[in-house]
């Protein structure tokens, strides 16, 4: 496997990103949108990348505006809307990639997997995996007034300034996904990943971790979640010819 530093630009931010190449002629790609929070760096994303490479799978994870290395001051940036249209920009510049094939697949962690379902339509999307991904904002709000471990951080954030949005029309343009979520998520509530399911189409699968929380700090969920999630994708992705 082999690692290129990307740089492209979405609503004239510079951002930065990680592609990970396997060693396969005109790989498919996945690409990662990270939790509100998080980066590119985040653990799932590099455990699920070399998974995925290891699957002949190429994969790209990126920081969105105002995260981790790319331009933004994060209170003034940060949007559903704004991070869909990096996720759009990010697959327009891995497309433009020597040697990557044309299939792409998403995968979205919590507010990272509401980004990827808005735009798998727009981006015709082979494959899809979220984990912990809310359908409306004010589940997220609700969980953060109740000020947990989890939610602490994100309280003035989500109460003060975020945007209401609801993704619940997008869900019946869906297909292909794969849906993972703990059932002790206390900042998504599971209920969630059940309405996903119920109105999104064939193929689709559901996985609820018992006990699961919502950062999957348990090992055993993240070596699942790992080990399903690189296979969805193959199955899609790689085995479909």
């Amino acid at each position: 496997m082999n690692l290129k530093n990307i740089t492209f630009t979405s609503d004239g931010f510079l951002l930065k990103g990680t592609l990970h190449l396997p060693e396969t002629d005109l790989p498919p790609v996945v690409i990662g949108s990270h939790g509100l929070l998080s980066t590119g760096e985040s653990p799932k994303q590099i455990a699920l990348a070399r998974e995925c490479s290891a699957h002949g799978i190429a994969y790209f994870r990126f920081d969105h505006r105002g995260c981790g290395q790319s331009e933004g001051v994060f209170n003034e940036v940060t949007s559903l809307e704004a991070r869909c249209n990096d996720l759009i920009s990010a697959a327009k510049a891995i497309q433009l990639q020597k040697g990557i094939g044309d299939r792409i697949g998403l995968f979205g962690s919590s507010m990272g997997g509401a980004v990827c379902m808005v735009v798998a339509a727009a981006l015709n999307v082979k494959a899809l995996v979220i984990y912990a991904s809310p359908v409306r904002s004010t589940s997220v709000t609700a969980a953060a007034m109740a000020k947990t471990d989890d939610t602490d951080a994100i309280q003035p954030l989500f109460i003060q300034r975020l945007p209401v949005w609801d993704i619940s029309e997008t869900l019946k343009r869906l297909h292909h996904i794969f849906i993972l979520h703990g059932d002790s998520d206390v900042l998504v509530p599971p209920a969630n990943a059940h309405e996903i399911y119920t109105k999104t189409n064939y193929p689709k699968k559901l996985s609820i971790q018992k006990g699961g929380d919502h950062r999957m700090s348990k090992k055993k969920h993240q070596e699942d979640f790992v080990r399903q999630a690189a296979l969805w994708f193959k199955k899609w992705m790689v085995d479909c010819d």
